[in-house]
């Protein structure tokens, strides 16, 4: 019952005003973000890769309508990849970028823009040994993504792909992206969309996904599961099984503050597990719908306002 009123609240910025003003928060945030600098992003990663764990790093920031900001965006990927780097934690790491962070939505050649800017993003990922995947939003921009995708893909094979399960139509866009090399992270979707594209039930949500999965694990790419339910963690590593398929060619992924020791219980086992560390000052709307998520994080963010106000 909550989710549609805290998925639009991630869009409003009244709200973002008076969650953004109350001391306590930041605090609260800081288990789902792991700071606003690079080099916290980093910190970030040195810890996660001292028990087997990857990272992918999302640079947090979207719906950018500002041609220098989403310039900013790019150069902030190249700096932490550059930093990642010199730490000796680039190579085998990932940055998930969203297309409307870099110039998606420019009033003018914003697809131009944006592909662009992508570009410049994997060249110096590429540089350091460290891949780039496209992160998607909501439905609107599918069509768009998957397009830049395949111009990418054209230079850069290695470039991933998120589909999400909640969409009517991803089962089908999971058959056309489980080629040879295929890059592709499937999740549930974070995002309010109508039930003409999107299953709203979550029984039907995960039907999809459970469907999807099929499709990749059979397929020639190379799956990355994002889910954090036990029965889904599951059932992606018996269909994995029954494919023939091996720790090296697919891996789980979570978010950073959710399910730390399982992230750990699965790097322990030998499979590979990635977890997605958003940083920088943009972290409302990231924020606002892990809350959506799951009630537990509401729970916990609440308790942490009342126990340091």
């Amino acid at each position: 019952m909550l989710r549609a009123p805290l998925l639009a609240a991630a869009r409003s910025r009244r709200i973002r005003g008076l969650v953004e003003a109350v001391p306590a928060t930041r605090s609260v945030v800081r288990r789902f973000v792991a700071g606003s600098e690079s080099a916290d992003a980093v910190r970030v990663a040195r810890e996660l890769a001292a028990d087997g764990r990857r990272i992918t790093l999302d640079h947090l920031g979207e719906d950018t309508t500002d041609a220098g900001q989403a310039a900013a965006t790019v150069r902030a990927y190249e700096a932490v990849l550059t930093a990642l780097a010199a730490e000796g934690l680039a190579t085998g790491a990932d940055v998930s970028v969203k297309l409307s962070a870099v110039g998606q939505f420019l009033p003018s050649n914003g697809e131009d823009v944006a592909l662009e800017n992508a570009r410049k993003i994997c060249a110096a990922a590429e540089a350091v040994g460290a891949t780039v995947t496209l992160d998607m939003e909501d439905h609107t921009t599918t069509d768009l993504t998957l397009g830049i995708l395949r111009e990418l893909r054209g230079e850069y094979p290695w470039v991933g792909a998120v589909l999400q399960a909640y969409l009517r139509r991803t089962e089908q866009d999971c058959v056309s992206l489980s080629g040879p090399g295929s890059r592709v992270r499937l999740c549930k979707g974070a995002y309010a969309e109508p039930e003409s594209v999107a299953f709203a039930e979550k029984s039907e949500v995960d039907k999809s996904y459970v469907r999807c999965l099929r499709v990749l694990m059979a397929g020639q790419g190379y799956p990355m599961v994002a889910s954090h339910d036990p029965r889904m963690i599951g059932i992606a590593a018996a269909l994995a099984e029954e494919n023939g398929r091996t720790d090296d060619d697919h891996e789980f992924q979570m978010l950073y503050g959710i399910r730390p020791e399982e992230q750990r219980r699965i790097a322990a086992s030998g499979a590979r597990m990635r977890v997605y560390v958003p940083y920088g000052d943009e972290w409302y709307g990231y924020f606002m719908r892990r809350l959506a998520e799951r009630p537990a994080n509401l729970a916990f963010f609440l308790r942490g306002l009342a126990t340091r106000s």
